[in-house]
Parts: C-alpha cells; structure tokens; sequence
C-alpha cells in the first residue's frame, strides 16, 4: 500500500503548493484519491509524482471546505469512472467569520454542480463507517467525545455568524496495516482525538500505526494542546505527520513529544506500509 501526498500548504522539491489536502492512496487494484485540495496544483502535483488521476477508482471528500473539495470538478472530469464517497452535508454553504466579516469557506460553486448533476450510481452518502475496498474504510460522522476538542476555529454556517457549523460531514479514512491502523485526516474538526478513537473503534484495530492529514490545531491554545499530545501518546504511534492546517506550534509540540517519528508532510511525500 503505497500514499503520495499530492496537496499541502508546503512543497516538496520541485512540486507545488497551495493551501488545502489531497492524498492518494494506492492499494493495489484500487486508488482512491482522498479530498482534492483547492484545485491549482492537484493534477501537476499528480503528473510529476507519477500519480495517474485517471486510474482513481473513488474519491473521498473528507468535509465540505473548499481547501478539500476545489479540485472536484477537474479530477472527475479526468477520472470518469470513479466514485464520490461524502457526507450529504458536503454542500453546505459555510463562513468563517474574522475581522472583517464572513467569508465563503464552502464547497466551491462549480464544484457543487459537478457533484449535483453526478448520475446516482457515482455518489455515496457516507452517514455511517463503511468499507471503501479491502483494507481501506471510512469512518462516517465522528461522535464528539472530548471536552478539550472543538471545529478548530469560527465557523458558522450564515455569513452573520450566528449560527455555528459542527462541520458534521468531517470524517477520516483508515488503512488496514500489519503493523496497525493508519489513519488518514482531512482537518480533523472533529478533534484529532475523537478522530483516532473512532477509527480504531469501527475498524476493530487495537493499535494505531501512524496518523497522517491535518490536525486542525493552528487556533488550539495551551492547554489543548497539551491534552492532545499527552492523549495521542497513549496510542503510542510509531508515525505522526501533520500537514495542511496543523500549525506550527502543534508541529512543535508533538516534535517535542515524540521526537523523530514526527515527519511534518509537504507536497510529493511518499509513504509505503505493508
């Protein structure tokens, strides 16, 4: 099982970057291309890591923000065969609210249509965990279980801000290994945390390998930090890889925590499990 990072906010050499996740995931006779980022880099990323979007057997949307879901169009345009695994809130119109005002963090319009005019055959409504392909699941809508975790940040779902957005779609996909459970994070609004206990619960895992995406901790202050990194601890990971939206301080953090087996991702990293 091989993954390529094909999106992230830092570039690997010679690749581009862009603010936004997508992964793919090569598990044998099936690929699955896991969010899309913003849609700028995706498919040069693709084409010099060697990733043939064609081949994508299903792309999975992790949640709704358009940082994830940009490249919708363009990447099922290129791969007609494949199959849109989300959440049926994925098209939620969505603010984040700052300074000055609300701004538009949905999926992006055009997107939205691609995904709406898509035959019934080509879409799963991912409400619950599921199996995408041997050794590969999804983990459906993540149960908010700890009091230290929160959407990582003001999102509401009117551009007033007055009504908040528990970004219910957010979801992670989990792999199969000989080693344990790797689980795959888009942003993690669910809270990092709650994301890993979920996963190794539906997919009946007892250890958990590596943990690789977004941990949605730029906003997290001190003391969630602090009670996120003591709880991943327990898990004893034997890989952590904040991307995207992590934060440096997070990034910090865990280094301090867990020393080498903190890889911080950039576009074009390349992972193998057995």
């Amino acid at each position: 099982m091989r993954m390529t990072v094909l999106v992230d906010d830092r570039p690997g050499p010679g690749l581009s970057a862009e603010h936004g996740f997508s992964l793919w995931v090569d598990a044998g006779e099936r690929h699955v291309l896991f969010d899309t980022g913003q849609g700028g880099v995706v498919e040069k990323n693709a084409r010099i890591t060697g990733v043939d979007l064609a081949t994508a057997d299903a792309i999975v949307l992790s949640h709704g923000h358009y940082d994830h879901t940009g490249g919708l169009d363009s990447t099922l345009s290129l791969a007609p065969g494949s199959v849109v695994y989300c959440h049926p809130a994925v098209t939620r119109k969505r603010y984040s609210i700052g300074s000055r005002g609300g701004t538009v963090v949905g999926m992006p319009g055009p997107c939205r249509d691609t995904l709406d005019a898509l035959p019934v055959e080509r879409k799963r409504w991912v409400v619950k965990a599921i199996t995408v392909c041997s050794g590969v699941g999804l983990t459906g809508p993540i149960p908010r279980g700890t009091a230290y975790e929160d959407t990582g940040g003001p999102f509401f779902l009117d551009p007033e801000g007055t009504v908040p957005d528990p970004i219910e779609d957010d979801m992670a996909m989990w792999l199969e290994t000989g080693h344990g459970l790797v689980v795959l994070t888009g942003c993690s609004h669910a809270g990092l945390i709650n994301t890993i206990e979920n996963a190794l619960r539906e997919a009946h895992a007892e250890k958990l390998h590596a943990v690789i995406g977004g941990f949605h901790l730029g906003n997290a202050d001190h003391r969630r930090l602090r009670m996120t990194v003591e709880a991943l601890q327990a898990f004893r990971p034997s890989m952590v890889v904040p991307c995207h939206c992590s934060g440096t301080d997070a990034i910090d953090a865990l280094t301090s925590a867990f020393g080498d087996r903190v890889r911080p991702g950039t576009s074009g990293d390349s992972f193998h499990f057995s």
